[in-house]
């Protein structure tokens, strides 16, 4: 493959990774693949894509910040779990073999995405009119989950989008928009720490990384700025959707 070609692939999957990570989150599923087949070593091509998807995240906060503002303030603790679960991660990734792991993701992912489909009921057993009552306990055992999403995510992150947003249905929120603007700055937080990390210990292929990011930023701005133009039931449907594909893409990859 010419260096043309090779640059042009990886630009591309980051574009659309960093876009899709703006809906739902998946984008890795995209990216991490691409590298791998134009020959980055698994490893290498992981850390990798955690760097050059970073700063798609941050654009992607941008692209939902009007969201971002009317989140709750005691929401904001969940960053906290984001990072500790994100360097934990980003250990194990180094020091521990992924085989387990692999095989419990696809459970992991179609739950959420099930979870996710279910919000409504879920949110009318639950008991609305009582959420205020149960509102701390349930930031708390979001907190758990996070901590759990963390550690997935500095491990490898596929699919984290999906889990945070179901999380965050559960606990209340029905605003597709604002769930979306909250759930990338938790993911950048996690992706933030591991990447330091990956940077420290030598794990990053630099040049492909920094024209991933060009097409990450591009592709997170645009894909926020599409999604709010979109109606909220379109874009739960594209959750769903890229969900459930994550499920199965992950389900053959074993």
């Amino acid at each position: 493959m010419s260096g043309v070609a090779y640059n042009f692939v990886i630009l591309a999957a980051a574009a659309l990774g960093g876009a899709v990570n703006a809906v739902a989150g998946g984008g890795s599923l995209i990216s991490f693949p691409a590298l791998v087949w134009v020959g980055v070593p698994s490893i290498n091509a992981n850390a990798t894509n955690t760097i050059a998807l970073l700063p798609g995240s941050f654009g992607s906060m941008w692209g939902y910040r009007r969201e971002l503002a009317s989140t709750e303030r005691r929401m904001y603790w969940l960053v906290l779990p984001s990072f500790v679960g994100g360097i934990l991660g980003a250990l194990l990734l180094r020091l521990t073999p992924a085989l387990l792991f692999d095989r419990l993701v696809p459970a992991l992912v179609f739950f959420a995405t099930c979870l996710f489909m279910l919000q409504e009921p879920v949110q009318r057993l639950v008991g609305r009119s009582h959420h205020s009552e149960r509102g701390t306990l349930w930031v708390v055992w979001a907190g758990v989950f996070q901590f759990v999403v963390g550690v997935y995510g500095g491990y490898f992150g596929a699919g984290i989008g999906i889990l945070m947003l179901a999380a965050l249905s559960v606990i209340g929120h029905d605003d597709i928009h604002q769930m979306n603007g909250f759930k990338n700055l938790l993911a950048t937080c996690i992706n933030g720490i591991a990447a330091v990390y990956f940077i420290w210990m030598g794990m990053v292929r630099w040049q492909e990384a920094v024209v991933m990011a060009i097409g990450a930023i591009t592709g997170g701005v645009l894909g926020a700025h599409f999604a709010r133009r979109l109606e909220r039931a379109t874009v739960r449907k594209m959750v769903i959707g890229i969900g459930l594909a994550m499920s199965a893409a992950l389900l053959l990859r074993l």
